[in-house]
C-alpha cells in the first residue's frame, strides 16, 4: 500500500474508511483531537477513542491501547508526539488496521516504513478533520462556508448596513 499525500489518494482513504481508532484522543472539547474526533462522528465514522486516561469520550467506550479494542479498524488516527508514533505503527500492523494516519505536525519515517512494509496505507502531516471538509465538502459545519472563496476579509457588517441605509 502507498504513502498517500494527493487529493484522489486522500479521497479514496476517506471513502473507504468507517471505523477511526484515534490514539490520544482527548475528552476536552477545546483539544485538536476532540474537535477532530467530533467532526468525524458526526459525519458518520464510528470514533473509537484510545486513550488510558478516560473511560469515555464522545458516548464511547475508551481503550487503553488499540490490542484492548479486540477487532480491526479501518483507520489509526494518531494525535501523539513523533516520538510516540513507532509502537503504535506496530501497534496498527498487529490489530489488522488499514490505515495509519498521522496528524497535522506529525512524521515518523520509521513509522511509516513499519506499517508501509505491512502492507497499511500511510498519511503523514495532515488532519483528517481538515482534509475530510477540503475534499468531501464539510467546511460549512465549522461555520466558515460563506459560499466565496478569497483570501480578502469581508467588510464589517455595520458599514454594508449604513451603505445600503445612504443608497435608499
Amino acid at each position: 500500500m502507498p504513502l498517500v499525500d494527493d487529493i484522489a489518494g486522500l479521497r479514496r482513504v476517506l471513502a473507504q474508511t468507517r471505523t477511526i481508532a484515534v490514539v490520544g484522543l482527548s475528552a476536552h472539547w477545546h483539544r485538536p483531537s476532540h474537535f477532530a474526533a467530533q467532526y468525524m462522528q458526526d459525519k458518520g465514522y464510528r470514533v473509537i477513542p484510545v486513550n488510558p486516561a478516560y473511560q469515555e469520550v464522545l458516548g464511547e467506550r475508551c481503550y487503553p491501547d488499540l490490542a484492548a479494542i479486540g477487532h480491526p479498524v479501518d483507520m489509526v488516527d494518531c494525535f501523539r508526539k513523533p516520538q510516540d508514533i513507532v509502537p503504535i505503527a506496530r501497534e496498527a500492523v498487529a490489530t489488522g488496521a488499514k490505515v495509519l494516519w498521522m496528524q497535522l505536525g506529525i512524521r515518523n519515517e520509521e513509522a511509516a516504513r513499519i506499517a508501509l512494509d505491512a502492507g497499511l496505507t500511510v498519511v503523514m502531516d495532515r488532519c483528517v478533520k481538515i482534509e475530510h471538509a477540503r475534499i468531501l465538502g464539510g467546511l460549512n459545519w465549522a461555520g466558515v462556508n460563506t459560499g466565496v472563496i478569497s483570501a480578502r476579509r469581508p467588510e464589517p457588517v455595520a458599514s454594508r448596513h449604513r451603505d445600503t441605509a445612504e443608497r435608499g
